[in-house]
Order: C-alpha cells, then structure tokens, then sequence
C-alpha cells in the first residue's frame, strides 16, 4: 500500500542547519517562526485562533534514511527509534506543540520552534490538554534525563 501526502504549507524558522537546533518546542534555544499556509487551506483556519496551543504535523525533509536503534540526544545508550523522538525515521514524520500567537489570513504566527526552516507542513491540530494530556504517565528511558531538554541543542549526529 503507497500513502502519499501534499504539503499545505511551509514552516518558517530562524532555523537553517540541522546541528544547534532546539531538540524540542520547550527548549531555551527554540524561537518564534511563521507556519505559511498554501492560500486555498485559508479557510481551514476558521475559528482556529481561540486555542493557546496548536499541533504542527510536518515532513522532516532532511531526513535521508533511518535506522531502528538510534543514540538520542538526551541519551549515550542505542534505543529503539520507536522510544525516541529521533529524525530519522522510516517515515519521516514530525510533531510539534507550539503556542499559538496570531492568524494573518494565511500566516500563522508560532512561538517555540524546533524546526528546520522550509519544513513541508502536512497537517494542522488544535492543542487540546484534555484530549492530549495523559494523567499517568511513564517515562521509560527519558526518566533520567527529566531536565535535561531545555539546554540541549543538536549535534550532527542526525545529520
């Protein structure tokens, strides 16, 4: 079965190398930026405005090849890509939860970007803490690194 998706828009950072980029939307270093919705999806955005957060679903385009065990950021240990948030990924697929500063028309205004300028945009969802927030959570592997994303930056191991 082929899947094929259409970008329907671009995200814009101050992002433009793939080393010293924020690991996470909550990181110190990650920076506001503009998410350009192609014109024909400005409709979509109706009523949008009302929500503090939004979920950006992107292609992660500079992502070549993938391996199922990777050495993550916040790690020293191999874990299987599936216990990360690693790029590279058999579907290079990623998320992001970012605040949500204004609408103009087609332009969407973004704080606390970790994504590489000229992202291919693939979907839009509002931020919903009782539809997205779990009450019980574990961490497995990241439990000792708790703290740790806000100063990390990348490094070229993904690159």
């Amino acid at each position: 079965m082929e899947i094929t998706y259409s970008p329907i828009g671009t995200i814009h950072s101050p992002f433009h190398k793939l080393t010293s980029m924020p690991i996470q939307p909550s990181s110190e270093s990650s920076a506001p930026g503009t998410v350009d919705l192609l014109p024909e999806f400005t409709l979509g955005l109706k009523d949008l405005q009302g929500f503090s957060h939004i979920i950006l679903i992107y292609h992660l385009h500079q992502s070549y090849r993938y391996s199922l065990t990777v050495v993550p950021f916040l790690d020293t240990e191999p874990h299987g890509v599936f216990a990360t948030r690693a790029p590279h990924r058999p579907n290079p697929i990623g998320v992001s939860v970012v605040p949500l500063i204004r609408i103009d028309d087609n332009i969407i205004y973004v704080d606390q970007l970790d994504v590489l300028d000229g992202t291919p945009l693939l979907d839009i969802k509002p931020y919903v803490p009782e539809f997205d927030t779990p009450t019980e959570i574990h961490l497995g592997w990241l439990e000792g690194a708790k703290g740790k994303v806000r100063n990390t930056r990348s490094d070229n191991r993904f690159g």
